[in-house]
């Protein structure tokens, strides 16, 4: 068996679709993901019956889930369906290892989502670090740096 017949062996195996970023990156759905960015093994990427739109130059760390669902109100009984919410992630953010980008966030472009983080519903300004459970914010953390590099960020 070759490399290829045993990838594709593999990924039935673990019912898997094959990707571009690792054979153990799951993606559900369509999202929309920008070039040059990086998804690392074991991360999750669900886009089912919502929007997921992420940027350009992005790194996704090994381990992290973005997930547009939400289904503790139908386990509990409360809701005869699962909610979902679109994910907005821009060009040249980071994710650590072990986050959770949840439905609803809008992450703004160049930010830091430190290792561990939940990052919910809400909008993140571009430039920021984000860090814990739950997330704190500290706006605008790299975006002096960046100016004295670069110049103002350009769109």
């Amino acid at each position: 068996m070759d490399l290829h017949e045993f990838r594709n062996l593999f990924l039935r195996v673990i019912n898997n679709a094959d990707n571009p970023y690792h054979p153990l990156v799951w993606i559900n759905g369509s999202p929309e993901i920008g070039e040059k960015t990086y998804i690392g093994g074991y991360s999750e990427v669900n886009a089912k019956n919502a929007r997921v739109r992420i940027g350009k130059h992005c790194d996704i760390a090994s381990f992290v889930a973005i997930n547009v669902a939400d289904s503790h109100r139908k386990c509990l009984q409360l809701s005869e369906r699962i909610a979902v919410q679109d994910i907005e992630i821009g060009d040249y953010v980071f994710v650590g290892s072990h986050s959770a980008i949840l439905g609803g966030a809008i992450i703004g472009h160049h930010c830091v989502i430190a290792a561990g983080t939940v990052v919910r519903t809400g909008k993140i300004p571009p430039f920021s670090l984000v860090y814990g459970n739950p997330a704190v914010i500290k706006p605008q953390c790299y975006q002096s740096e960046y100016e004295a590099l670069y110049g103002r960020y350009v769109e």
